[in-house]
């Protein structure tokens, strides 16, 4: 990497849209950037289509978060940080329109340019953009900031930085990124990047885990804070960004609080009492049962809101450790898969009212379709086909039972697989040739209660089969330590995909992370398959062939065999006090990042 820095150069331009093959020329400076196309909304546009331009501001929120925190620095891999530091303190270049699949708006940067190839990007600031303090936000802020993150900061900043040859001051406020590789996404990916503040961190090792805040330039500071208990946010009265247009109908609280709880059920019971404001509720079964029956709710004070959205699903489930030689080969994955009871667990738990996890991406455009893979996803998979597992090209389904406690046809598919992968059944225990049984440890954080009553059911069906299982449960900070070091056999893990998946993706699924800690390729999967699928997303011309590469991803990682899937929600389901407001028309992720607190409001 080199860094350097040339003082007043004109600028360069940036070219939204495909690739073509022309001239490798800029465009000009654009207000925003888009993966695919052009920015909906134009340079004059007055506010995000999603929120109330007009909301009121003043009031406070209170959430209730489950587990605890010991470091108030999100950006590092030590120590445990409140989720509202990132959101609320600190800003990026450029912002996200949560209505778009992935486009991007000025903030910190009023410019951003880059050409058709995509093989360099510019950002020019903003000359008002200040952090809390009052200091100016400065391109030396910005190029400490990339370095900080590449080389000290958590390994999800390390891919990017690896991708960038050159990093040199282009003006006054201008900073230029050239690339060593072809990735359409790093100019986005790059104008998400935190900007902190040099300043703050020399004479403190960025690295460490540390309890003082951080000082950003966004809406909200550090007011008040007790380690592991609560953390009080409060608005910003010089807060630089108040009236950009990107901002106008956003963070609309004086104050935002957390308040941390040891047991997630316990939220709950504060929340009914009135001292939280919001509760996210997670069960489609007890969202209509009498738990909703609360005296606020039946005042009126405590109202139950639903909203849509448009995203995948994801992946949420348990997550086997093929690190772990138990786990290594896949009809043994495959036999537990058959042995979790789906359809009992979700009548049990949800009253059968969601619908499960099919594949990484359903419930979008993005997902596997039925059947064998057919043309252009054919195509792609096709060169790796001695190394893909079975059903990736004929076509795969996860198993069905027939609803009932017993689960004896899957039950009889599971033990088959057992026994083709080298264990049998003897005095009741269930063994390998060398006589060892067949155990592991499902790891849970505190407080997971319905993973708790999920693993609980499931162990008992393990039994059946000779399996023995321990259940550990340790706080959050061990529970951080132990995944990130992915010191544990299986436990339950969570993966919200984007309507753009992308270099997020090397994170997720690269071969990096099988060594590597700190990534969220917990399952340890090493595929070349699924490495040549993101490496085709990130350089995709077209649409359509990146929707055809997710979709082969898609194949590769659900015949993988990596999780015992969950289920989904196509809505999320808040209840709140009537006091609290939100916008009539859900973005097109509906209620995700940037959606609570953001665009709410108080209002009496």
């Amino acid at each position: 990497m080199r860094t350097t820095l040339r003082a007043c150069m004109p600028a360069l331009a940036l070219a939204i849209g495909l690739m073509s093959a022309g001239p490798l020329l800029a465009e000009g400076p654009r207000h925003g950037i888009a993966m695919y196309g052009d920015p909906a909304l134009p340079p004059d546009f007055v506010s995000l289509p999603h929120v109330n331009p007009d909301a009121p501001k003043g009031g406070r929120i209170v959430f209730g978060e489950a587990g605890s925190f010991d470091s108030l620095n999100p950006y590092i891999l030590r120590g445990r940080a409140p989720w509202g530091v990132q959101v609320l303190t600190v800003e990026t270049l450029l912002g996200r329109n949560y209505d778009e699949p992935f486009t991007l708006y000025g903030l910190l940067a009023e410019s951003v340019e880059t050409n058709a190839a995509r093989d360099f990007v510019e950002f020019t600031l903003r000359e008002g953009a200040r952090f809390s303090d009052g200091s100016p936000v400065t391109v030396e802020d910005v190029m400490w900031s990339f370095e900080a993150l590449g080389t000290d900061g958590s390994p999800r900043y390390h891919g990017a930085w690896a991708k960038i040859e050159t990093m040199e001051q282009t003006g006054p406020r201008s900073v230029r990124f050239t690339f060593t590789e072809e990735d359409r996404e790093l100019p986005l990916i790059l104008g998400l990047r935190p900007i902190l503040q040099k300043a703050q961190f020399e004479d403190r090792d960025f690295a460490r885990s540390s309890m003082e805040p951080i000082i950003g330039s966004g809406p909200y500071v550090v007011d008040r804070v007790e380690a592991g208990r609560f953390i009080n946010f409060r608005k910003n009265p010089d807060w630089w960004g108040a009236d950009l247009p990107f901002y106008r109908g956003q963070h609309n609280f004086d104050e935002i609080r957390y308040e941390y709880f040891a047991d997630a059920g316990v939220i709950f019971e504060a929340f009914t009492a009135g001292e939280l404001d919001t509760y996210r509720e997670g069960n489609a079964a007890r969202w209509v049962s009498s738990t909703y029956d609360f005296p606020a709710i039946r005042s009126g004070e405590v109202v139950q809101s639903e909203i849509a959205h448009q995203r995948p699903s994801g992946i949420t489930g348990l997550v086997f450790n093929t690190r772990r030689e138990i786990f290594a080969d896949w009809r043994v994955r495959e036999a537990l898969i058959h042995a979790f009871n789906f359809e009992f667990i979700n009548n049990t738990l949800n009253g059968g009212l969601e619908p499960r996890i099919t594949s990484y991406f359903s419930n979008s455009e993005l997902a596997m379709q039925p059947g064998p893979a057919e043309s252009r996803v054919r195509e792609m998979l096709e060169p790796f086909a001695d190394n893909l597992k079975p059903g990736a090209l004929e076509g795969y389904e996860l198993p069905v039972s027939d609803g009932s406690e017993a689960n004896r046809a899957n039950i009889r598919r599971a033990t088959a697989l057992l026994e083709e992968a080298g264990w049998q059944v003897q005095d009741g225990v269930l063994r390998n040739a060398e006589g060892r049984p067949f155990e592991f440890e499902i790891l849970l954080a505190q407080g997971a209660a319905e993973t708790q009553a999920i693993v609980n059911m499931y162990v008992e069906a393990l039994r059946r089969l000779g399996i023995s299982v321990r259940v550990t449960t340790v706080d959050s900070a061990q529970y951080t330590e132990r995944t990130n070091a992915y010191d544990f056999d299986m436990t339950r893990h969570a993966i919200s995909l984007s309507l753009s998946p992308g270099n997020e993706q090397w994170l997720y699924w690269g071969s990096h992370g099988v060594e590597q800690p700190g990534t969220r390729n917990w399952m340890g999967m090493d595929s070349p398959a699924a490495e040549e699928m993101i490496r085709t997303m990130l350089t995709s011309e077209a649409r359509e062939d990146f929707i055809a590469a997710t979709r082969a991803l898609d194949r590769v990682l659900t015949t993988g065999r990596y999780f015992i899937p969950f289920w989904f929600s196509d809505v999320s389901r808040l209840a709140h006090k009537r006091s609290l407001k939100f916008p009539e028309r859900p973005p097109l992720y509906g209620d995700w990042l940037g959606f609570q607190p953001e665009v709410w409001w108080y209002e009496n």
